[in-house]
Parts: structure tokens; C-alpha cells; sequence
């Protein structure tokens, strides 16, 4: 997983791992964003339709190993599971490939639980961290109206994120998550055909086999700090349902791929494209230095799948290894 090409890129995802890192008084060696979280071990089952989609291996093959990471957001590593603050929840699915020439190969999936995203690049980002960083400065009281509430005014896609409703779930395994960003699946040509076959613009989609169920705040200000933490391992113990189904949702022609911000349609088709089993829990210690050692990737970097022209696409993926190799260098935790 290299950095970009793009010197600018570069310059701005390190520029926001540090910010968000300030902002969080974030400790060496967790992510400075979604930082607690929880590994789980499963496994993916392709449907049909997905190979008619993609030749990607885990669309074809019988089934892939997959590691998934559910998490609370924000840079704080104990933010209690029922706090406000620790929505939307993150789910990052890596789909572990067989292995190429010995080295070892993935992709990965990486959700959130609002089909809502604040803005379409990364230096807009930063502008939004900065407005709300002026404007919570203890020390030097903002002047009314505040920045974030200027910067809100001006940014539509921003408000629109921070209005969006964020419940807080009952489980990780009754959420539903989004990826915000566009993708192109490409299908295997037919036989006797070169090249590759057609090309679908689509974002992922996640939702709970079990159902979604939610709490109203008053039923999450009664519940433990680490209740979501606990529940899913409990489920997992238990035999209740702990799957996903992982859908498409297909680009109409027109619709917009290169901006996280615009949303499409509710009556655009969704395909099915697989199963995720939650399996076990990885064990303890393990889980820790995992989530410490591992960096999930946006760009998918298989055949079969692209990124689109989306330039949050780029950006993520480098404040992720920014952050991922911080993180390894940081050593384990303490």
C-alpha cells in the first residue's frame, strides 16, 4: 500500500492526522479516528449476481476469510459505547485473497453507519476541522455567529451530515452501513471476447440480518460504557445472528461518482452481492495489537474492482497509512 502520487494529497492527509489527533489528545499507536474499536473473524459468501458484477476472486470463489472491524468514531480510545459522540459506528470488512507469488493479498470494505459525508476532499476537511476547533477554544470565546456555525452555513453537505440523525444501535450486528464512496465493478468478458466485460458504478451497502434496532437516548444513558463491546461478543457466544448481507446500489447514468457528498437516489436497484458471518472474536491481546498493526485500504487494488474518480477515495487511503504507520512504529500498547 504506497502513498500517493500526489504530493499535495500527501501534504494534506498528514496535516489532517495531526489535526485530529490534537483534537482528540489522541494516545500514540491508536487510530485518530474511529480509536476504540473490535476484530471479529468471519466469513463472506458470494451470491450469484455478485460474479455477473465483478471477477474480483471474492465475488467468485465459494467463500473468503474475512476480518471485520466494528468501531465507535472519534480519536478517543475509551469513549463509552453509549456516548452521542461515538456515532455514526464504523464497520471495515478486509477480505482476505488467497495468497500471490507468497505475498499475501486483500481488499477491503470500509462503512459507516449514515449515508451521509461532510464534504468531497480532503483540504475541505480541514477547513471543517478547523472551524470547529476555532470555535471550542476555551480560551478565546468565539464571536457570534461561531466559525463551524459560518462554516455550516456555507457548506451545505456539512450541515446536512451534522443534522442527519445518528441513533445509537442496540448492536453492532442491528446497524446498517453505508460506503459513501463510488466504485467500479468490472464483469469477466464473454468467452471469446478480450478485454473485460461491462463496468457498473455502484456503492456499497451493508445491512443487519438480524434487523436494525436502535435505542432512544434514554435507553442508551442507561446501558454499560462497553455495552456494544460486550453484546457483539456475547451474540458471537450465543449463536444469535451476527451476518450482513453486502448489496450494490447501482449508479444510474448521470449519477454522480467523484463526490461522497451527493447521495443517490432511494430507487436506484440494489443487488445483493454476499453474506458476511460474524465468526469469533479475536482473542484479547490479539485484537489489541491487530487493530494496532492493521491499516484497511479504500482503493480495493484487485481486478475487478476500481476506485472511482472520487478524490476522498485517495485522500483516505493516505491518511490511513500516514496514521497505520504511526501507529506500528508507536509500539504495542500499554
Amino acid at each position: 500500500m504506497p502513498l500517493s502520487t500526489n504530493d499535495k494529497t500527501n501534504e494534506t492527509a498528514a496535516a489532517l492526522v495531526k489535526t485530529l489527533q490534537g483534537a482528540f489528545h489522541t494516545p500514540a499507536g491508536f487510530r485518530p479516528a474511529h480509536a476504540r474499536g473490535i476484530l471479529i473473524n468471519g466469513t463472506f459468501t458470494p451470491t450469484p449476481e455478485a460474479s455477473s458484477l465483478s471477477k474480483a476472486t471474492h465475488f467468485n470463489q465459494s467463500s473468503t476469510p474475512v476480518t471485520v472491524r466494528f468501531s465507535n468514531s472519534t480519536g478517543l480510545p475509551q469513549i463509552p459505547d453509549n456516548a452521542n459522540d461515538a456515532n455514526p459506528r464504523g464497520m471495515a470488512v478486509r477480505f482476505n485473497l488467497p495468497q500471490v507469488n507468497g505475498r499475501r493479498q486483500h481488499t477491503d470494505i470500509i462503512a459507516h453507519s449514515t449515508p451521509y459525508f461532510p464534504v468531497r476532499t480532503g483540504e475541505m476537511f480541514l477547513e471543517l476541522l478547523g472551524a470547529i476547533g476555532a470555535s471550542s477554544d476555551a480560551s478565546n470565546p468565539p464571536p457570534s455567529p461561531s466559525p463551524i456555525e459560518v462554516y455550516l452555513g456555507n457548506t451545505p453537505s456539512a450541515k446536512a451530515f451534522v443534522e442527519a440523525p445518528k441513533p445509537t444501535p442496540a448492536s453492532f450486528a442491528t446497524e446498517k452501513y453505508f460506503g459513501v464512496n463510488a466504485f467500479k465493478l468490472i464483469a469477466a468478458a464473454d468467452e471469446g471476447e478480450g478485454g473485460s466485460g461491462k463496468q457498473t458504478f455502484i456503492r456499497y451497502r451493508i445491512t443487519p440480518d438480524a434487523g436494525e434496532r436502535h435505542l432512544s437516548e434514554e435507553e442508551a444513558k442507561s446501558k454499560d460504557p462497553a455495552f456494544l463491546h460486550n453484546e457483539i461478543q456475547t451474540r458471537l457466544i450465543d449463536g444469535d445472528t451476527a451476518s450482513f448481507s453486502v448489496w450494490a446500489q447501482i449508479a444510474n447514468d448521470g449519477d454522480t461518482t467523484d463526490d461522497a457528498t451527493v447521495r443517490w437516489p432511494e430507487d436506484r436497484e440494489l443487488v445483493k452481492l454476499g453474506t458476511v458471518k460474524l465468526d469469533a472474536v479475536v482473542d484479547g491481546d490479539e485484537n489489541d495489537e491487530k487493530q494496532r498493526t492493521m491499516i484497511f485500504d479504500p482503493v480495493p487494488r484487485v481486478e475487478g474492482v476500481e476506485p472511482s474518480e472520487d478524490p476522498l477515495i485517495d485522500m483516505r487511503a493516505t491518511i490511513y497509512l500516514i496514521s497505520g504507520r504511526e501507529r506500528r512504529a508507536a509500539g504495542p500498547h500499554h
